[in-house]
């Protein structure tokens, strides 16, 4: 994996920082606009982007006085393949490793 797994899965950790990732699947918004869809205060918003930014789940840009934040796809994927090695069967993607895990099923069977 490329990224740093603690970070990003502490950053996942929480349902804000979630519900701040989900809510930037749609477009890039602006730190103001993110913050606007909470209850919470300023300085914990800011926070929880600190933390999604340090993870690597996204990016920034400044625009004149405004930081806009976007969903980093690449580390998102990352993540998600990640994962699936956890899940998927032996050899998924892999066809040397499907051929072995295939004549291992067979040698058992028989």
């Amino acid at each position: 994996m490329t990224v740093v797994a603690t970070p990003v899965f502490r950053a996942l950790a929480d349902p804000t920082r979630r519900e701040i990732l989900r809510l930037l699947r749609g477009r890039p918004r602006t730190s103001g606009e993110i913050a606007q869809r909470f209850d919470s205060r300023w300085p914990t918003i800011s926070r929880h982007l600190a933390v999604l930014r340090e993870a690597g789940l996204v990016v920034t840009e400044r625009k004149g006085q405004e930081i806009h934040y976007e969903l980093n796809t690449s580390v998102c994927q990352d993540v998600v393949h990640h994962l699936m090695e956890f899940i998927a069967p032996a050899g998924v993607g892999d066809p040397k490793r499907a051929r072995r895990a295939q004549r291992r099923r067979r040698a058992q069977e028989a």
